[in-house]
């Protein structure tokens, strides 16, 4: 049995789908019963834990050979704190449930406790999990192209794209469906040890790459546009988001514009196969259905 944290997430739910794919037999963890239904729809188990709480997450383990695990988008409170917390208990839990495998979902850039804003959290992780399992591997994505969701409506009724990102600087990006295959890959294979493996896109790209894709979907020019880092914190915090949070998350947008977030020498490097057109089309035409 593979068990899949954050099945109503991302990459989670991406995993969860992959092994679908695979016919691999899938146990999901929500965390409220309603949000399992749809997969018990699919054929998965359904498990119902908090991943801070280590005694559910045991009981969510149990049986089980091969597990996906993650860290929660930090919603409130401190981010670094919260991981060193969450890194305690999921070590914990893994240690009772004696997996065979385990694949816990990092970032390019975690191999830096500092200087890479909420990706340090990451880094907390992968060292609480180490060598916790035979077989474990971390593995860091990219920049996630899912991401540029949130700014979908702008390239859709504006023309414009918002950007954190310096327009014309290529990094290492991924689409979530990519991140899926991968994990359920390393899920579902045979292997020992710890690895690294960082995993990116068909290749790197731009913000400019990013709207250029959107312009191709949509049918109009959309222009990338590089938001002042003076502004940023004002923005996030003005959508709702904490002002820790917020401070966390655009320290990774400095770690990318330094060149501090990329990948680390001497580690597996894999290339995801889908094109950036297609993760933009997915996003167009989700905010369509949501309209």
């Amino acid at each position: 049995m593979n068990v899949v944290f954050g099945a109503n997430g991302r990459a989670g739910g991406e995993t969860a789908r992959a092994l679908i794919e695979r016919g691999a037999p899938v146990k999901v963890v929500v965390r409220r019963p309603e949000q399992g239904e749809r997969w018990r729809a699919k054929g998965a188990h359904v498990a119902v834990a908090d991943l801070y709480d280590t005694d559910q997450v045991a009981r969510a383990l149990q049986g089980a050979t091969a597990a996906f695990l993650l860290s929660p988008p930090p919603l409130a409170g401190d981010p670094f704190s919260q991981a060193t917390q969450l890194g305690e208990a999921l070590a914990e839990a893994v240690g009772r449930a004696e997996l065979a495998r385990v694949v816990v979902q990092s970032s390019v850039g975690a191999q830096h406790d500092a200087g890479t804003g909420v990706i340090a959290t990451l880094h907390t992780l992968e060292k609480a999990l180490a060598g916790t399992a035979p077989a474990i591997a971390f593995l860091r994505c990219g920049y996630f192209v899912e991401t540029w969701s949130e700014v979908a409506e702008a390239a859709i009724s504006e023309g414009v794209l918002p950007s954190f990102l310096d327009v014309d600087q290529r990094i290492p990006m991924v689409s979530t469906m990519d991140i899926g295959v991968a994990a359920a890959r390393l899920l579902t294979e045979e292997w020992q040890g710890e690895r690294i493996v960082e995993l990116s896109g068909p290749r790197d790209w731009s913000a400019r790459d990013v709207a250029t894709a959107f312009a191709n979907v949509l049918g109009h020019p959309v222009e990338p546009v590089l938001i002042p880092p003076e502004q940023r914190h004002g923005i996030l915090t003005d959508e709702g988001v904490a002002p820790e949070v917020a401070s966390a998350l655009l320290g990774m947008y400095d770690g990318l514009a330094s060149g501090r977030v990329t990948r680390e020498q001497g580690t597996a490097n894999w290339r995801g196969s889908t094109p950036l057109q297609t993760a933009v089309k997915r996003i167009v035409a989700a905010v369509h259905a949501a309209a």
